[in-house]
């Protein structure tokens, strides 16, 4: 009896991944086989890159900010920091502010800003591998990177071409969200032949044409691609306009910076900032009275804002809404997760693990007596192509 209310359960996850209305949440995790690095090999590629290039701006900013902040913040964090004393700068009338006792200018602030954010990008353009103590790091070059399109490609072919009869006709607009800054999910769009939307008008070189509070557009292309953090292809020229622009490009020649979340400076209008757009059409993806997945791999629930629009709009008595979040939870469950398990809402908290799937507060119910590597980017590729079944 117990094995066939467990088969039931697993069948539960193959419908909820055949919805006819379903989003993705994609984090960081799904491009480690690509070889690019986690949020923590990130930041200290990027400190050590700094430290080389930019000593002075190392020694004076970033390094006080890392010792302001907690051990394990990272990259992210520093940047959201930058920001906060950006804005205090601004405000103030000398345009300055105090890092640990030692005056900084808002130029300096913004020059220590743009200097993370451009070594980001290199990184995530070139990619990179951090060693161990038996193994050195693998590092590429603009000339030659390293990065590997692969999982991605077969991810978004799985998702897109080889759906069991029916879903395909059944199945709206799939919204792709992601918090990645990396070009790999729209390249394996494009490659894939699968008609997408992100919110830019143009070819190679685009401008956005997306603004807060309007619905992505019914056009019929198969997929909406949001990044909510945005892309190491953003740039935000000094009018406030967003562009899309390739790696070389000399124009436009704007004075112009990389758009990554978080920023330093404000927008000219609420209505050019393209994160706040972002998370409304995110928002709006959760808010569903009919059958709705939300199906999340490579996410590791660390941003609170992402956290909070789940929980707000999951808690919502008529939303029907199904979180399906593939995890590894080796030691311990995000504490956003152990909470929404054991609410109202927990029915439709469904978490496939390294030891086996949670539905609300039971579990876990096992596939496999071993760990169950599932809940990684290949896994959910497997699950996608073959069902639950091992």
């Amino acid at each position: 009896m117990d094995d066939l209310i467990d088969d039931e359960l697993f069948l539960q996850v193959e419908e909820h991944l055949k919805c006819s209305e379903q989003s993705w949440l994609l984090g960081a995790g799904i491009s480690f086989d690509a070889k690019l690095p986690l949020m923590y090999p990130l930041t200290n590629k990027v400190k050590k890159d700094i430290k080389v290039s930019h000593k002075k701006l190392y020694d004076d900013i970033i390094t006080p900010l890392f010792e302001e902040l907690p051990e394990q913040c990272h990259i992210e964090h520093v940047l959201s920091h930058l920001g906060d004393y950006a804005a205090l700068a601004e405000r103030n009338k000398e345009k300055k502010t105090a890092i640990r006792g030692e005056e900084i200018e808002l130029s300096t602030l913004e020059e220590a800003h743009n200097t993370i954010l451009e070594s980001i990008s290199n990184v995530i353009r070139c990619g990179y591998v951090e060693g161990d103590d038996e193994t050195a790091d693998e590092e590429g070059t603009l000339s030659e990177p390293i990065v590997d399109i692969e999982s991605h490609l077969d991810f978004i072919d799985t998702l897109f071409n080889h759906a069991s009869a029916g879903v395909h006709e059944r199945r709206k607009t799939v919204n792709i969200f992601t918090t990645n800054y990396d070009t790999l999910l729209e390249d394996a769009l494009a490659l894939n032949k699968v008609p997408y939307w992100d919110g830019f008008a143009g070819g190679a070189v685009a401008h956005r044409t997306q603004r807060y509070g309007e619905p992505a557009p019914a056009n019929g292309q198969r997929a909406n691609l949001i990044k909510m953090h945005g892309s190491i292809d953003w740039f935000l020229c000094d009018k406030g306009y967003v562009w899309r622009v390739r790696d070389n490009d000399r124009y436009p020649k704007a004075n112009r910076r990389v758009l990554i979340y978080p920023q330093a400076t404000k927008y000219i209008a609420t209505q050019q900032d393209p994160f706040s757009s972002q998370f409304d059409l995110f928002r709006k993806s959760l808010n569903s009275r009919q059958s709705n997945t939300l199906a999340v791999c490579g996410y590791s629930f660390g941003d609170d804002h992402i956290n909070n629009e789940i929980e707000f709009a999951l808690s919502k008595e008529e939303n029907k809404t199904v979180l399906l979040a593939f995890l590894e939870c080796k030691d311990d469950m995000p504490e956003c997760l152990e909470k929404w398990r054991s609410s109202s809402f927990g029915s439709r908290v469904i978490i496939a693990s390294l030891r086996g799937l949670y539905v609300g507060d039971q579990g876990p119910y096992k596939r496999k007596d071993d760990d169950d590597y599932w809940w990684t980017f290949k896994g959910v590729t497997s699950v996608l192509k073959n069902g639950c079944e091992v």
